[in-house]
């Protein structure tokens, strides 16, 4: 019998994600100096160039390309590529630290039952986009109803779903 709810595989969470890039070296910075990760330590015995980086809750692995030169690259901010999405405490604060750092953005606003959530796109060194976003204000709703929590992992309440059609109505 499938298995089609709850947590088959027993997940705790997400360790990291892997991107494969130019350069080690610049991508390093702008994930230190534009996302505020830091650098920790990766197995000795790996035998290729890489790094490792943590920063809210996830990890970041770097892996040097074997061919540089053949890595696509992506010019137009594109808010439906691939991406990873970072929640933040001022939208207004983002946007400024990214004009101050000259990082060219794209700025978006989804509006659903009355909530909005605001967002910024844009590409780190190798064509990667990022999502800064103020999520945690859209409520999680599974498709079932059983219950729903905010995106937030500071407020990680359940609330029934009667509650939260009237904090939608609101």
């Amino acid at each position: 019998m499938k298995e089609t709810q709850g947590n088959p595989l027993h997940l705790k969470s997400v360790n990291h994600i892997s991107l494969v890039c130019r350069s080690v070296e610049e991508s390093m910075d702008f994930y230190q100096n534009v996302l505020g990760f830091v650098p920790i330590r990766r197995p000795g015995s790996f035998d290729f160039n890489g790094a490792w980086l943590f920063g809210h809750g996830i990890g970041i692995h770097l892996l040097q390309s074997e061919n540089p030169e053949n890595l696509p690259k992506k010019k137009e901010i594109n808010p439906k590529d691939n991406h990873i999405s970072f929640q933040c405490e001022s939208m207004g604060a983002v946007e400024k630290k990214l004009k101050d750092m000259e990082i060219e953005y794209v700025r978006a606003v989804v509006e659903e039952g009355g909530i909005y959530v605001e967002q910024l796109f844009f590409h780190d060194p190798d064509g990667f986009m990022i999502e800064i976003c103020n999520c945690d204000n859209l409520p999680v709703i599974p498709l079932g109803g059983e219950m729903v929590r905010s995106c937030s992992r500071v407020n990680l309440q359940v609330v029934q779903p009667q509650q939260m059609q009237q904090v939608v109505q609101q």
